[in-house]
């Protein structure tokens, strides 16, 4: 058995790795977390499945002095620099991880190896639920949005249009007016907005459109790259101008390694009591309730920007070594009164 870092035992089974810290997610939470963990000399593995939460979009935002970049980009130049440190970065994914009742981690990857380790940092991100309008999905994060945010600059003065799901809608119609004077909200399968919300919608200027989205109309050739949202198809058969879509998903954990660690998952609820979808329930800084398990990232806040969820990261690796630091004064202790 090969074992790294500074380590009170061996993990039981027969694993020929073993780390101070596997991070389960290599996005900038995961990789901000690793790259700390690092340079505090910890022996740290990040396995990557690969499936960022903003993969579609062309570029990440309000992250200073890395604005714009894309998030490919950015998770490269973060992976490298994990490595720089000692870190270890695998593309793989975790089936399973379980505690073995003696201060271990068994954890699962899907090429059927397992590795150990003492703890772990849940960094594997949500997974978004689209409504099942065609050709909504081919278009996430390009001009189908849901983050002002992330992309509102980048369509400002367009014609935006927001899709109503739910009780939010009037909300999001009202935070995307701060970034064009052409809004309109269709409220599709939404609830019908309250007498009060329509003389706000009046009042700044968002029309409001009767009907189901059935469709979108693209102008522009997808393989020229020019391909645009020009219109949103209604269920009666009018086509209303539309040059971004703003859509609401419901967002939820990936389940597997949650559920076989036996996390508490809670509801993530906004405004007066609107339920967006799910998250891994955490403390501050994010110890989960499992002990020896934290989480960062939109596995524990589902609305958190690139740069939240990196700062999320690197919190909960300070949080982890001390936690390993001070297990490893007790292991001291036991040794020097025990000689």
């Amino acid at each position: 058995m090969i074992v790294k870092g500074k380590q009170s035992a061996e993990p039981a089974g027969e694993n020929d790795r073993a780390y101070d810290v596997v991070v389960i997610g290599g996005g900038a939470a995961g990789l901000s977390g690793a790259l700390m963990l690092g340079r505090a000399r910890r022996s740290v593995l990040v396995v990557d499945a690969g499936r960022p939460r903003n993969a579609p979009a062309a570029a990440s935002h309000n992250y200073l002095t890395r604005d714009g970049v894309p998030p490919g980009e950015l998770l490269a130049e973060g992976r490298a620099e994990v490595l720089r440190y000692g870190g270890e970065v695998v593309a793989d994914e975790v089936v399973a991880a379980e505690a073995d009742g003696e201060g271990w981690f068994l954890v699962t990857l899907g090429d059927g190896t397992s590795v150990g380790a003492r703890r772990l940092l849940l960094a594997s991100g949500t997974a978004d639920e689209l409504p099942g309008i065609p050709g909504l999905a081919e278009r996430w994060g390009r001009d189908v949005l849901h983050c002002p945010y992330c992309h509102g600059y980048e369509v400002r003065d367009q014609a935006i249009g927001v899709l109503s799901t739910g009780p939010m809608a009037v909300r999001q119609a009202l935070l995307w007016r701060q970034w064009s004077d052409d809004v309109r909200l269709f409220l599709h399968t939404g609830p019908e907005p309250s007498e009060e919300e329509y003389e706000q919608l009046a009042a700044r200027g968002v029309a409001v459109v009767d009907g189901e989205v059935t469709g979108l109309e693209v102008s522009g050739r997808a393989e020229a790259g020019d391909d645009r949202i020009s219109g949103v198809e209604l269920a009666g058969g009018a086509v209303v101008p539309c040059e971004a879509l703003v859509v609401a998903s419901r967002f939820d954990v990936r389940a597997k390694v949650v559920d076989s660690l036996g996390l508490e998952v809670a509801e993530t609820v906004v405004g007066d009591g609107v339920v967006l979808g799910s998250h891994v329930a955490v403390r501050p800084g994010g110890a989960t309730s499992v002990p020896g398990v934290w989480a960062a990232g939109n596995v524990a806040d589902p609305v958190v920007t690139v740069s939240g969820a990196a700062a999320m990261g690197v919190r909960a690796a300070g949080e982890i070594n001390l936690d390993l630091v001070e297990e490893e004064v007790r292991h001291a202790v036991r040794e020097r009164r025990a000689a």
